[in-house]
C-alpha cells in the first residue's frame, strides 16, 4: 500500500500548479494587450481621418481664396446683391480667410488686403 503524503503538495504538485498559474496569466494579459492594441488602431485610424477631413476642408478654402483673387476686379458684377445674403455671405468669406491665416496659406498682409476688399 503507497504511502500517501497529507499537507502541502509534492514538487510535481507544485510545478503543475505553477504552470497552471503562469499560463493563465499569460493568456490573459496576451489577451488584453490585443484589446490594448486594437483600441489604440482604432483611435490612430480616427484622429488620420479627421485630418484627412480638415486638410480637405483646408485645400477646398484656399482653392476658394485663390479663384477669388484670381478673377479680374472688372469681371465683379455691376448690381450688388441683397444686403442680408451678402452680410452672411462675408462673414463667411471672412471666417474662410481667417482659417486660412490660421493655418498658414495666408500671410497678416494678404489677409488684411483680403478683409479690406471684402469690407469694401
Amino acid at each position: 500500500m503507497p504511502l500517501r503524503r497529507m499537507g502541502r503538495p509534492g514538487l510535481i504538485g507544485l510545478a503543475a500548479r505553477t504552470a497552471v498559474v503562469a499560463g493563465t496569466a499569460s493568456a490573459v494579459s496576451g489577451g488584453m494587450s490585443a484589446a490594448q492594441q486594437r483600441k489604440s488602431q482604432a483611435q490612430y485610424e480616427q484622429q488620420q481621418y479627421e485630418a484627412a477631413q480638415q486638410q480637405a476642408q483646408i485645400d477646398a478654402a484656399a482653392q476658394n481664396a485663390a479663384a477669388q483673387y484670381a478673377q479680374p476686379a472688372a469681371a465683379a458684377p455691376a448690381a450688388p446683391p441683397a444686403a442680408a445674403p451678402a452680410a452672411t455671405d462675408v462673414a463667411t468669406q471672412l471666417q474662410q480667410l481667417a482659417s486660412l491665416m490660421q493655418a498658414g496659406v495666408l500671410s497678416a498682409d494678404e489677409f488684411a488686403s483680403a478683409k479690406a476688399k471684402l469690407l469694401a
